[in-house]
């Protein structure tokens, strides 16, 4: 045999044991299964290579350890609100929330999702007055400041920033800043020296064990979370970088949705950030009450449940509220997303809502961000407008809320898309509120945008290019392992 024999012969050997090692010992479902196996027989290089970056499962042991703290922390609290609800002791004080109450119980036993009422909340839309405000309560933080966020870059907004926790540092406040390792992977090592030198603390989630080679695509921390002297957090979709404040040419104008939050709803973000942190890092935090001074169960004006998500939890839960929400829905739902790819269950959610006489309107950016992403999310419209969907592709720069408001009563705000990444692959959280003030305004907002965007009929679908419909094709293949 020739050396080009050989090597062939040796790719379709590893092929066929990646086929087998995702057929029968990784337990994929079966759109997933079929998708790498076309890619591993049909590409079989690249296919190997794809495998080996976005294949790959995240340890148990890892997660495990993770699962492990969520209990840890709040286990009493959570059984003691699900007896609770079980025997209607816990009577929440409006309609809405009576309304909802079941949705509450399937949060709070599926992903720990304490339900809290003394809350307030700020919606941001612009990266301006979120950054402004974020900052004005870092300056005045007098004992912890934690983030996590996905995406930080070594630019004017990141060094401003990170300047400000530095001089929070040195006033003996406790800093602690964790970022995703593949979504931040130009920010140079140099970035967090000052912050450091002032005492503050930075960890990256996942790094690779290879220098500047990280094949671990999947399984990223995707939460964007500040939590200030456990008294306010945010949530949302901003990350850390000059084009979120619309300083970027190619995306224009930045629109996006992120909530500050105070009351008892922070004790849940900052549960999150302890176990992301103690999972990342090995400076582990010893839990004390001083990270959880909000009593959460003060009578208050906003109903708040924090949903987390990911490849550690077993029901995809903000999926699952998502789906919950839709089916609860009897006059409109109202639904923003930068990345649309949902799974049959979102779909049947979608459609049904729209037979049965509830006005579904998504938007969409209508500028390309990821190539194959784009191209699916277009594959799927086809099948909204024909069940009476209103599909709506927002052109006043780059859209990139994460939102979905049910009937003006109860909405979401958080970090993550509608696709099959975010609801199994990344690490996500997301705010339910019950609340018919806080869902109007999204609601306004929503309305103010359509200004803002191009209505996408019937007629403009059927009418698209042919090489569109072919990028769309492939794409949608591909959906369910991008």
């Amino acid at each position: 045999m020739t050396m080009l024999q050989n090597i062939y012969l040796i790719i379709m050997l590893l092929n066929i044991f990646l086929a087998i090692t995702v057929i029968f010992l990784e337990r994929r479902n079966a759109s997933s299964t079929w998708a790498w196996l076309m890619v591993l027989f049909f590409i079989p290089v690249l296919g190997f290579i794809m495998y080996l970056v976005l294949g790959q499962k995240v340890r148990k042991r890892q997660l495990n350890k993770l699962l492990g703290d969520s209990q840890r922390i709040l286990e009493d609290t959570l059984e003691k609100q699900r007896l609770d609800l079980l025997e209607q002791r816990l009577l929440p004080a409006s309609n809405v929330l009576s309304e909802y109450q079941d949705m509450i119980y399937m949060n709070l036993i599926t992903s720990y999702a304490l339900y809290t009422s003394n809350n307030s909340i700020e919606i941001f839309t612009e990266g301006n007055q979120k950054f402004d405000a974020l900052i004005a309560d870092i300056e005045a933080a007098q004992h912890h400041i934690h983030l996590v966020y996905y995406i930080v870059r070594d630019d004017v907004l990141g060094r401003k920033l990170v300047g400000a926790l530095t001089k929070k540092a040195a006033q003996g406040v406790e800093v602690r800043f964790l970022y995703d390792h593949i979504g931040s992977s130009n920010l140079p090592r140099r970035f967090f020296h000052e912050l450091r030198e002032a005492g503050g603390m930075e960890a990256a989630f996942f790094p690779s064990r290879i220098p500047y080679v990280n094949l671990k695509i999947n399984y990223r921390n995707h939460r964007k979370l500040a939590i200030i002297d456990g008294e306010a957090g945010y949530i949302g979709g901003f990350n850390i970088g000059d084009e979120y404040l619309g300083l970027n040419k190619h995306f224009g104008e930045w629109r996006d949705t992120h909530l500050k939050v105070t009351g008892g709803a922070v004790l849940q973000m900052q549960a999150q950030f302890l176990m992301d942190w103690n999972l990342a890092s090995s400076g582990r935090i010893n839990l004390s009450e001083s990270y959880f001074p909000v009593v959460p169960f003060v009578d208050g004006r906003i109903g708040m449940q924090l949903v987390a998500s990911g490849p550690d939890t077993e029901y995809q839960e903000i999926k699952n509220a998502y789906i919950k929400m839709i089916y609860s829905a009897k006059n409109n739902i109202k639904l923003q997303t930068p990345y649309f790819v949902p799974d049959e269950s979102l779909m049947t959610a979608l459609r049904i809502a729209a037979l049965s006489g509830v006005k579904v309107s998504i938007m969409l950016p209508s500028k390309q961000d990821h190539f194959f992403v784009y191209w699916a999310t277009h594959s799927y419209l086809g099948e909204l407008l024909k069940s009476g969907v209103h599909v709506y592709l927002y052109e006043k720069g780059f859209l990139h809320a994460k939102t979905l408001v049910v009937d003006g009563k109860i909405a979401s705000v958080g970090t993550a898309n509608l696709d099959i990444r975010s609801f199994k692959l990344n690490f996500e959280m997301n705010a339910f509120i019950y609340d018919r003030e806080t869902a109007s305004r999204l609601n306004d907002i929503f309305k103010q945008d359509v200004h803002h965007s191009r209505a996408l009929t019937q007629e403009d679908y059927d009418k698209r290019p042919l090489f569109n419909r072919f990028k769309e094709s492939i794409s949608r293949l591909l959906s369910p392992i991008l």
